[in-house]
């Protein structure tokens, strides 16, 4: 007896590149199972045929008009314009009718801008100039669906905060998925908006924020909290296959 079994494309790696990755054919194997008894003794051979990826390049842009909400204070307004990133992406053609890319961003292209005075305002005046978030991705990935425009990327990233060189947070994790869908906490929400015809998107994410070792910072910020990203984007989707 045999049967044939179409393998399924494994899950797209959550290392990032920091090359451009090469995606080759499969090649054909065979799995044989066997089991025994001692009436008698059968062998199921099992045939994996061949299936092809495509792969493509993913360019990400940040833009004006950005902001970002934390506890209970007004929103920050965030021009992110310059934030910039490479990824790639692949996805199995053959005998497939998905329309998401998984895609993944390599973290050594991956810039955010900072938080400064120059790039932020609060309550309309502009950070004091000695006050800095550095943003310091720890990954970007996830999936763009081609058709429809939706986007859902994971991002984990630390964000420090500095008052020149008196005094230096411990790092607060921040992690979330960007989506052009809704993204709803317990206390926060937002909804993004889908890739249109020129990649342009707003992607999203609410994410929880624990406390630190830090009691001025736990303090500040009344830790643990919940805070909104708000993100105008460009996406780039190019076939390098």
């Amino acid at each position: 007896m045999s049967c044939k079994i179409n393998s399924l494309s494994p899950p797209f790696p959550c290392k990032l590149c920091t090359k451009k990755s090469k995606f080759r054919r499969r090649r054909r194997s065979t799995i044989f199972f066997s089991f025994s008894s001692e009436k008698q003794e059968n062998t199921i051979s099992t045939s994996i045929e061949p299936s092809t990826t495509e792969s493509y390049t993913v360019s990400f842009k940040t833009e004006k008009g950005c902001k970002l909400e934390i506890s209970r204070y007004p929103d920050f307004e965030y021009d992110a314009e310059g934030g910039i990133g490479t990824g790639v992406g692949a996805k199995v053609t053959e005998n497939s009718t998905e329309s998401d890319l998984p895609v993944s961003f390599d973290l050594e292209t991956l810039y955010i801008p900072p938080l400064t005075s120059s790039t932020t305002k609060f309550l309309g005046l502009p950070l004091p100039p000695f006050l800095k978030i550095d943003i310091v991705p720890q990954a970007f990935q996830g999936s763009i669906n081609q058709e429809s425009g939706k986007v859902d990327l994971e991002f984990k990233a630390r964000f420090i905060f500095s008052a020149g060189s008196l005094y230096k947070a411990a790092p607060l994790l921040v992690k979330t998925v960007l989506t052009s869908e809704e993204s709803k906490g317990i206390v926060k929400s937002g909804r993004g908006k889908r890739l249109d015809k020129e990649g342009k998107c707003r992607l999203v994410g609410v994410a929880t924020v624990d406390p630190i070792d830090d009691f001025l910072m736990n303090s500040f910020l009344g830790l643990p909290t919940e805070c909104l990203a708000d993100l105008k984007a460009v996406i780039s989707i190019s076939s390098s296959s």
